[in-house]
């Protein structure tokens, strides 16, 4: 059986919704980051990525982590396309061209759009996106993200999902990257083909019920 290792509150949401909506049995171990504990190595600490359990699982200590008989994937995108491929169904890619634009679209947004989105929502949440520094910081992340985001524009000013025209896992992948610059709604709104796609994609009941499971964890 597919076991996933990861809370909600980590990139385990990409696969974690997508297993919601292909109705796949999986096992969930919740290994929680080692950094949201007060001492990870405490004899009564929860499973964490500083455990020897895990680090027997995923030795690098971060999640998610997956097991699918013998094979081991410790990334993310890597293991919502591996789901994909091999339960997907209709979310998956249904030819080599769609795998291609598939993994091209999940690169794409790993390193033209997450990094500067996720600087978006640590300013958020650590509270002094209201101060002068944060300001800067939240300016020049927006900057680095209007021409990605331009990118997607262009492509969903003309299709509705990101391949094939249906939703697939590469609406996931990319979906969930986005997700972390919709703390910026004013960025969001210069590109309303993004905005309505994304607003789409969180309206499935597979992303309310991860959604829901996420918030009901501790932050």
């Amino acid at each position: 059986m597919l076991t996933l290792y990861g809370v909600y509150r980590s990139r385990a949401s990409r696969p974690l919704w997508l297993l919601g909506e292909t109705g796949t049995a999986f096992a969930h171990v919740p290994v929680i980051q080692a950094y949201r504990l007060p001492d990870a190595t405490a004899a009564d600490a929860p499973l964490n990525t500083a455990s020897a359990g895990f680090l027997a699982v995923n030795p690098m200590g971060q999640i998610p982590a997956m097991t699918d008989g013998d094979l081991l994937l410790t990334e993310s995108l890597a293991i919502t396309l591996h789901i994909a491929r091999t339960r997907g169904g209709a979310l998956g890619p249904a030819s080599e061209a769609e795998l291609s634009q598939t993994e091209n679209w999940s690169l794409f947004v790993a390193t033209a759009i997450e990094t500067p989105a996720l600087e978006i929502t640590y300013t958020l949440a650590n509270g002094t996106a209201d101060t002068p520094e944060g300001r800067s910081v939240i300016a020049i992340a927006a900057e680095k993200l209007r021409r990605p985001l331009k990118r997607l524009q262009t492509h969903l000013e003309t299709a509705p999902c990101m391949v094939g025209g249906r939703f697939t896992v590469a609406d996931i992948n990319v979906a969930e990257c986005v997700r972390y610059a919709q703390g910026h709604p004013s960025l969001l709104a210069e590109f309303p083909a993004v905005k309505a796609w994304i607003e789409r994609c969180q309206s499935r009941p597979a992303f309310q019920a991860m959604w829901a499971a996420r918030m009901a964890e501790p932050a």
